[in-house]
């Protein structure tokens, strides 16, 4: 096993910006030049090396994102391509960027840029404090809708009952280090939830707040079928909880049941005009039981299901090309 990068922070880092991007065109050109100029700005105020980067990962886009990202490739050596075979998902194309860039701490972000890129100057100085992970923390929702901010409020309350450790209001806007990368490098989960894998690795962390803006252009790649299923997918990832509550649930219903079974015999031996005689009595229990199994089977056809896909140790991305013209870069 290769050994860990040092824990100390390097003094003047140089950091790597990591940005997956599908179907991205129309924000891209505004999104390299904010970049450019904070990393101008963070090297003139002496936080970073000039040989930080920018990383724009194409996630098999249909539009011309991956001709948008040579272009800038080409013009300016400071920003990096690096294209998949196809379309893999938000988490892994994220992780597939971690896993290729480089610099002494990676910092990732969306290419639509409503994360406050400011915020990095504060995580640069935090990591300089010696912190592997800093965590960029809305302080408000205020930019989401109202659904929105339901949903995400109860996520995160079902994964605190659950017992999963995620940073409450906290997306993948982060900052790690070299060693942070490393260490997440050895996690080969088919379904990545990287909010609740990064917790898990136990550096030292710290958190950053900032206010999120609104997308000024395109649109959201990222609505409520895409939330719910990133929901569960984490929730079903860290914990069996799930698993633990239908089978509480299915011991209460059966004990619920026994006992309505105990009191309707007695009333048809004693004769009590408590007796139940209709389609009530046997329709209500049909269908309650009914339900709970479907929701029984449903819940462990989904653990199933992972360990079906896991069990295959299929690849989590595949690199087509890492597009660096104005500098040798080959991919490890």
């Amino acid at each position: 096993m290769a050994s860990l990068a040092p824990k100390l922070p390097v003094e003047k880092p140089a950091i790597g910006i990591v940005i997956p991007c599908y179907n991205e065109e129309a924000v891209l050109a505004e999104t390299s030049r904010r970049l450019d100029e904070k990393l101008e700005s963070l090297i003139e105020r002496g936080l970073v090396d000039r040989a930080s980067r920018v990383y724009f990962v194409d996630d098999g886009s249909t539009d011309s994102t991956w001709d948008c990202i040579m272009r800038l490739a080409e013009s300016n050596r400071r920003f990096i391509g690096i294209k998949l075979t196809r379309n893999h998902g938000h988490q892994r194309a994220l992780y597939a960027g971690l896993m290729n860039a480089e610099g002494d701490a990676l910092v990732s972000i969306d290419a639509d840029l409503q994360d406050d890129i400011n915020a990095i100057d504060e995580m640069v100085e935090e990591y300089l404090k010696g912190n592997e992970i800093v965590y960029g923390v809305r302080d408000d929702r205020l930019t989401d809708s109202r659904p929105k901010r339901w949903t995400a409020s109860l996520h995160y309350w079902v994964a605190a009952r659950f017992g999963i450790e995620t940073i409450p209001n906290h997306a993948d806007f982060r900052l790690m280090s070299k060693r942070a990368v490393m260490l997440l490098g050895q996690f080969r989960e088919t379904t990545l939830y990287l909010r609740g894998v990064v917790p898990t690795l136990g550096l030292q962390s710290s958190i950053v707040y900032y206010a999120r803006g609104e997308r000024f252009a395109g649109e959201s790649k990222y609505g409520i079928r895409e939330m719910f299923g990133l929901s569960v997918g984490g929730l079903t990832s860290f914990s069996i909880f799930p698993l633990r509550f239908i089978s509480a649930l299915g011991t209460l219903v059966f004990v619920i049941s026994m006992l309505l079974g105990i009191w309707a015999l007695h009333a048809k031996l004693t004769g009590s005009s408590t007796a139940i005689d209709g389609w009530a009595s046997t329709v209500i229990p049909v269908y309650l039981l009914g339900g709970l199994q479907l929701l029984a089977i449903g819940v462990a056809g989904e653990y199933i299901g992972k360990t079906y896909m896991q069990v295959k140790n299929r690849p989590l991305y595949m690199v087509e090309e890492i597009y660096a013209p104005q500098r040798d870069y080959q991919a490890e």
